[in-house]
């Protein structure tokens, strides 16, 4: 919680600055009033209690009235919040709120739109490193709202042995020796490979996970077929929506998307004061 109350902080002073020119000089300080939040389009919703803390920041004072949680289809035109109390806090706070809800509702909405293709097919749909700067642990749980699931968070909670570490430690086999001499024998080891060649590489190495990186669906079916259970199989690179019915059905354990993150539209949602 203290890192998201971080990253609203300086948000708010992003915005705010040394003070609201326009409703500082406008608004008395005593003045109260009540925000409601509407969704003008269906969506699913991600962020409510961030969006909140952002009110609470500016003025502990502040109450709240909601019926929704994150994770919930909401429809359009429904008041998803109502925020009471200084009305200056309320217009300082309001872009900043605006601004973490649409993003995270927009990842939401537009992770379970591919989860929806995918149905119960027994594969795991994943996110990536593809995130913004510095909002990455806001924009994976709402990656989790939406209905998929996150790869690792950063450089520091798995391995993950791709192809420029390849080139530099002067292969797969010596990639993963060297690794695994190193780590503790709880992490698991994963390898991006790029053809079939890499594929034999990476099993003989033993590696836990191998990634199919840019591979065609022909590749992917005869890479699954060699690997035949002896590692978890993800495929990643390039990963749309028409195909990713087809890619679920090659009998891969994951399907990794940046689009997930990097692709999301944000949600059309506004705040008027009453």
């Amino acid at each position: 919680m203290h890192a998201i109350k971080d990253i609203i902080d300086l948000a708010l002073r992003e915005d705010i600055g040394p003070g609201d020119i326009t409703t500082d000089n406008l608004i008395l300080d005593e003045k109260l009033g009540r925000g409601i939040i509407l969704a003008k389009q269906p969506l699913i919703l991600a962020g409510i209690e961030v969006a909140k803390e952002v009110f609470f920041h500016l003025d502990s004072k502040i109450e709240f009235h909601t019926q929704y949680k994150d994770q919930d289809k909401i429809s359009e035109g429904a008041t998803i919040l109502e925020v009471c109390g200084s009305l200056r806090t309320l217009l300082k706070g309001e872009r900043t709120a605006l601004n973490f809800l649409q993003r995270l509702s927009g990842i939401a909405t537009h992770v379970r739109s591919y989860v929806e293709i995918i149905g119960d097919l027994p594969v795991r749909l994943v996110d990536t490193r593809k995130t913004t700067p510095g909002l990455r642990s806001l924009e994976k749980y709402a990656v989790r709202m939406g209905g998929a699931y996150n790869h690792r968070m950063g450089l520091y909670d798995g391995v993950l042995i791709k192809d420029n570490h390849i080139a530099a430690c002067g292969g797969i086999r010596r990639a993963v020796e060297t690794i695994r001499s190193k780590i503790s024998h709880l992490v698991k080891i994963e390898v991006e490979v790029a053809d079939m060649v890499q594929v034999r590489e990476a099993l003989d190495a033993k590696a836990d996970v191998i990634m199919l990186d840019n591979m065609t669906i022909f590749q992917i079916r005869e890479a699954v077929a060699m690997i035949d259970g002896k590692a978890l199989v993800e495929v990643s690179g390039m990963v749309t929506k028409k195909d990713l019915k087809e890619l679920a059905g090659t009998g891969v354990d994951i399907i990794s998307a940046g689009a997930l993150t990097h692709s999301a539209p944000s949600v059309d949602i506004s705040m008027r004061i009453v």
